[in-house]
């Protein structure tokens, strides 16, 4: 990605809470009832416009659309802009499948009565369990949507000079994580072909211009999903197929020009069956990116800075460690975030260190983890943190 060598370069993971004007389509959209198309698109485009402008305006230099216009969340936005899939209801044999479910692990068994509060809050209409199956070639049909988000951020950029955009895309691993495949003769071949799909989106971004960013929450979050009965050993077999995938999606595009940004599923919640950082961080550094995004501010993970004293990243790769945290409304001190800064500076060096956020501010077009108004607050906080950090590093 981008980066300043007189400062550090300030970003965050890309998904930001919903303004007022969109939420009526939103509900719209996920309530299956009409709305107007032309007055969504217009409140879309001066949303994303606002919101490249807030961005800049709370000191951040890589800014995004805010997710804006993926109405079903980060992830599943892709399924309809794929072909090849179709989507049926759970039979009774897939609701006890780790693979089937969209959701489970052993943090739902263990905390059932808080799972039971928390999913009645934040999964609205999420409607009867359906399960994507693989009934066709996949191929990609998403270039109306996607060349949308596409000119929607770039029109937010034309009067941000110096500011430059990314736009958040999904990994294999996360783009169909419980899918079945009835079309391919085998999971690799199902994996490279989506792969091959993801491609056609992840090239349209770099070609406009932009920088891309791949989000892959479900390749660390299924450890706590299918370990056990799996072990550590098949799990991480699991990984590395799909991380041999994702770059198959990359491959001829400009490294620096990419970041890949992991998370534990980062919803809200325990966490305590997290698979731990240094057992999966040379799969992930196998990653042909420029930059890696990862939790750091997340009290269940802050102290696995450590592990990256023992990695060796490639020429002119970078760490994206998130120094501010999503899940609580409490607005950390910009002393804080240097801190957090600072440590990952003295391992990778000050120029290859881009201050962000652990994931992003909304789970879903409709539930923000923390109020809007606070987010700001946050990423403000983030970016004065990261003028303290360069003071501090470049004695200036």
């Amino acid at each position: 990605m981008p980066r300043r060598s007189d400062r550090i370069t300030v970003s965050h993971v890309g998904s930001l809470v919903r303004p007022p004007r969109l939420i009526p389509f939103l509900e719209a959209m996920q309530n299956g009832a009409s709305f107007d198309r032309a007055a969504f698109a217009a409140a879309l485009r001066e949303s994303v416009i606002e919101v490249a402008r807030l961005q800049a305006e709370a000191g951040i230099d890589i800014v995004s659309d805010g997710e804006y216009g993926k109405a079903i969340n980060w992830a599943y936005y892709i399924h309809g802009r794929l072909t090849g899939i179709t989507k049926r209801p759970m039979t009774e044999a897939e609701a006890k499948d780790p693979l089937a479910m969209p959701l489970g692990g052993r943090d739902r068994e263990a905390f059932p009565e808080f799972y039971g509060e928390y999913d009645a809050r934040v999964l609205r209409n999420a409607g009867a369990a359906v399960r994507p199956v693989i009934t066709g070639a996949i191929t990609y049909c998403g270039q109306e949507e996607l060349n949308r988000d596409i000119g929607n951020l770039k029109a937010g950029l034309e009067k941000l000079p110096g500011v430059q955009g990314f736009l958040p895309v999904v990994a294999p691993a996360s783009a169909l994580p419980n899918a079945k495949n009835e079309h391919y003769k085998d999971e690799e071949s199902y994996l490279f072909a989506l792969a091959n799909a993801l491609k056609t989106e992840y090239r349209a971004v770099i070609d406009a211009g932009l920088d891309v960013q791949v989000d892959d929450a479900f390749f660390p979050y299924m450890f706590e999903r299918l370990v056990p009965p799996m072990t550590l050993a098949q799990y991480r077999h699991w990984a590395e197929l799909r991380i041999a995938a994702l770059n198959r999606a990359l491959e001829g595009l400009p490294v620096e020009r990419t970041r890949y940004h992991i998370c534990w599923g980062s919803w809200n919640g325990p966490h305590i069956f997290d698979v731990p950082l240094k057992d999966i961080v040379d799969i992930v550094t196998k990653v042909k990116v420029g930059a890696f995004s990862f939790e750091a501010a997340n009290p269940r993970h802050e102290h696995e800075w450590k592990v990256w004293r023992n990695v060796k990243l490639a020429p002119g790769q970078a760490l994206m460690p998130g120094v501010i945290s999503h899940a609580t409304n409490i607005v950390e001190h910009p002393e804080l975030v240097a801190e957090r800064l600072t440590r990952f500076a003295e391992i990778v060096g000050k120029e290859n260190v881009i201050a962000g956020t652990d994931c992003g501010f909304s789970q879903s077009p409709l539930a923000g983890r923390v109020h809007r108004t606070i987010m700001w607050a946050k990423l403000k906080a983030l970016s004065d943190g990261a003028a303290l950090a360069t003071r501090q590093l470049w004695g200036r």
